[in-house]
């Protein structure tokens, strides 16, 4: 009985909007592609590479400006899908308490558009995947303890460890734009430095404490409330000097 009232508070939270809307979607994205058999994502979510690309960005073409922002939606496989949703669900949530959900969805907007643009201007390549917005939420949340004069030293190690990663790893990895995705690392350590963190969400306590006083105020307050004073006080009222029998009066 115990147990079953205990589920029955137990309730699922949809406690960050934008990176669990951000993980469906591209679940769903990956899903259909299947279902039209791989002709979704190279249509609309791979953002076209520069003038030595096998499809390069036409400036008049509508969707080349939309698959500059949207790339960030579409996988290869699903291996690549979890590898990239498993640092964003990690750390997406974190990031969006602290910055909150309209900031970091300027954020990945900005990532997914600096990394669209340079993979046309730099990459001969096409480009896909989330990759950078986790590399972006890597370093930004790295930067939860820094200081105006201190830099963490995990901030430092992360970002040698993925720089080399990438650098190393380049002629591995099939439609990924190395140069992108070391840019958006590097929008998540300009985002750490320029974004103010909203203040936490937590009730102002209003202190009820009286306003300062003298301590002969404080004293006088408590010298009226003494038993002691009740003579007196009786006695004002009365005009007669008649004592009290058995009172003491210190």
């Amino acid at each position: 009985m115990a147990k079953k009232n205990f589920l029955s508070k137990i309730r699922v939270t949809y406690n960050a909007p934008v990176t669990l809307s951000f993980a469906i979607l591209a679940g769903l994205i990956l899903i259909l592609n299947t279902v039209l058999k791989g002709t979704l994502i190279p249509a609309l979510f791979t953002a076209p590479g520069n003038i030595k690309c096998s499809i390069p960005f036409n400036p008049g073409n509508f969707l080349d400006y939309f698959r500059l922002i949207f790339h960030v939606f579409g996988h290869s496989d699903w291996n690549h899908f979890l590898s990239n949703m498993a640092f964003i669900l990690l750390l997406g949530p974190v990031i969006e308490e602290r910055y909150g959900s309209p900031i970091l969805t300027v954020m990945m907007s900005i990532t997914a558009l600096v990394t669209g643009v340079l993979n046309v201007c730099f990459s001969p390549v096409q480009m896909l995947g989330s990759s950078d917005i986790a590399f972006m939420m890597i370093l930004l949340a790295s930067f939860t303890s820094i200081s105006k004069s201190q830099i963490p030293l995990s901030f430092i190690l992360v970002l040698a460890l993925y720089i080399g990663r990438e650098i190393l790893g380049s002629g591995e990895n099939q439609n990924i734009s190395t140069l992108a995705h070391i840019a958006g690392g590097i929008c998540g350590s300009l985002f750490a430095f320029l974004a103010t963190p909203r203040p936490k969400s937590a009730k102002t306590v209003t202190s009820k404490t009286p306003s300062a006083k003298s301590a002969k105020e404080r004293l006088a307050e408590i010298d009226a409330q003494s038993p002691r004073f009740a003579k007196k006080q009786n006695s004002s009222k009365n005009d007669d000097d008649t004592t009290l029998v058995g009172s003491i009066e210190l």
